[in-house]
């Protein structure tokens, strides 16, 4: 901080951290043995108990004898462990917003940063997207720190690292990256360092999706995830164990897992809680039902189309009943009002949800049929693909599947089987192509090819030396 009188000083620490405009900011005039200070901190990040414990110390300090800096106020007369002095203005201003508290002293340079914050935090509860019958029922939080400790609870080694790192100009939003040094790529590391560095943005304000945007390459049209989320402690230990580098970020309750593959997205926490056997058939279970989401409509309403060409053994496929809306609309229609009930389910207060889910099944159901807008046969296949689809994890793989099933279902509307062909070498060529964040590569370990990786993503692999 630039020299000036402490009046004038006071006075620009006042602008900038709006201590008349902003009822939140608390700030305290103190005299401490006849010297002016004073002190800022955020009301509600404060822990009152330790603040006032130190304010009474300094109050009573009786002479300035043997302390000529900043260094030997805090060596003589602070008890808190994380305090530092800051002599740039704006990162002094930074640190105040994240939580901490600054107090400055007539006669000395900069300012004294004193890390007496607490939170307003929810608990550690189990996610609910990622529940398990057995294993630990706790989970990630909005506070980096209480995230960084439940890692820490896990993993009791020298080697795990975290790194802190600020992005977002008008947020500063504090970032994490976390690795078992030794065992994480160097290089992968490194390049994640360099892509956060090289963040310019003004805000980040969605937290976890403003950062993984800024991260992922420009593929807008690409649907696919390139990054994989976890709200699990257990799981991200485990996937620092195997050498995966974590990015955790405050105010998310995700954290980041790099690299990504399309095949990470067939594991699933419940596969490690059982024994390796029903483990290997439940991966195996859910790469089946992946596929059979992306597959099983557009190839009913490709069959049911060309009647004429269909097996005698498949002629229960044909809808039997008479319809006026095309089937092709009949299934798109379907596909639309799921995503409606869902955006609505998400609306809806706990004690209404029985009577939603009731008017959700009158609508799909009964009066659909019987108005004739939907077959039977619409319904029971997407009723299946809906269901499926909650048997992986990923909300955003759902979705891209989902997305890749209606150019299927539009390629053969337009052009039978040459429609699905080319559909089914476009979602090939999208997958070949998606660039994750980090990493060697979206098919890993089949393109580059990896024996041993590759079975591992079919089997779950008992516990040994240096699997986790």
């Amino acid at each position: 901080m630039d020299e000036m009188k402490f009046s004038e000083r006071i006075k620009v620490m006042d602008g900038l951290l709006g201590d008349e405009r902003c009822f939140d900011m608390t700030s305290r005039m103190l005299q401490i043995a006849g010297r002016q200070a004073k002190l800022w901190v955020v009301n509600g990040f404060a822990d009152d108990a330790v603040l006032e414990r130190m304010v009474s110390v300094w109050l009573q300090i009786p002479n300035w004898d043997g302390v000529h800096t900043l260094e030997d106020f805090l060596a003589r007369y602070v008890s808190i462990a994380d305090v530092t002095v800051e002599q740039d203005r704006n990162k002094a201003v930074t640190a105040v917003f994240a939580g901490k508290t600054l107090l400055m002293i007539d006669g000395f340079s900069g300012g004294i940063m004193l890390d007496a914050k607490q939170f307003p935090l929810r608990g550690v509860e189990e996610p609910d997207a990622s529940r398990v019958l057995r294993g630990s029922h706790d989970g990630f939080g909005e506070s980096l720190m209480m995230n960084a400790a439940l890692l820490r609870r896990r993993v009791r080694h020298p080697t795990l690292t975290l790194e802190i790192h600020q992005v977002g100009g008008r947020t500063g939003l504090d970032t994490a990256i976390c690795y078992m040094e030794g065992e994480a790529d160097e290089k992968l590391v490194q390049e994640l360092r360099c892509k956060l560095a090289a963040i310019d943005v003004r805000s980040a304000s969605m937290g976890q999706e403003s950062i993984a945007e800024c991260l992922s390459p420009r593929q807008w049209y690409n649907p696919f995830p390139k990054v994989r989320y976890t709200e699990r402690p257990d799981v991200a230990a485990a996937c620092l164990m195997e050498g995966s580098v974590l990015l955790m970020i405050d105010n998310s309750a995700s954290a980041l897992i790099l690299p990504t593959t399309i095949w990470s997205f067939a594991e699933e926490i419940n596969d490690y809680y059982f024994p390796p056997i029903i483990g290997s058939y439940l991966r195996i279970l859910r790469l089946i039902v992946l596929t059979l989401t992306l597959f099983v409509t557009p190839m009913w309403y490709l069959l049911v189309n060309d009647p004429a060409h269909l097996p005698a053994s498949l002629q229960f496929l044909l809808v039997e009943e008479d319809f006026t809306v095309p089937l092709i609309v009949q299934l798109l229609l379907v596909e639309f009002i799921i995503d409606i009930l869902k955006l609505a389910s998400l609306n809806t207060p706990n004690s209404l949800s029985n009577s939603f889910s009731m008017l959700g099944a009158l609508i799909l159901g009964d009066f659909a049929v019987q108005s004739r807008w939907l077959v039977p046969e619409v319904l029971v296949y997407m009723a299946f693909v809906a269901v499926a689809n909650y048997a992986q994890h990923s909300y955003e793989m759902g979705y891209a599947f989902k997305l890749c099933r209606f150019l299927l279902l539009l390629l053969i509307w337009l052009a039978g089987w040459w429609g699905f062909a080319l559909g089914v070498g476009t979602i090939l060529v999208l997958i070949a192509t998606t660039k994750p964040l980090v990493g060697r590569g979206y098919l890993y370990p089949l393109i580059p090819f990896n024996g041993k990786d590759l079975r591992a993503v079919l089997h779950r692999r008992p516990i040994s030396r240096k699997n986790t």
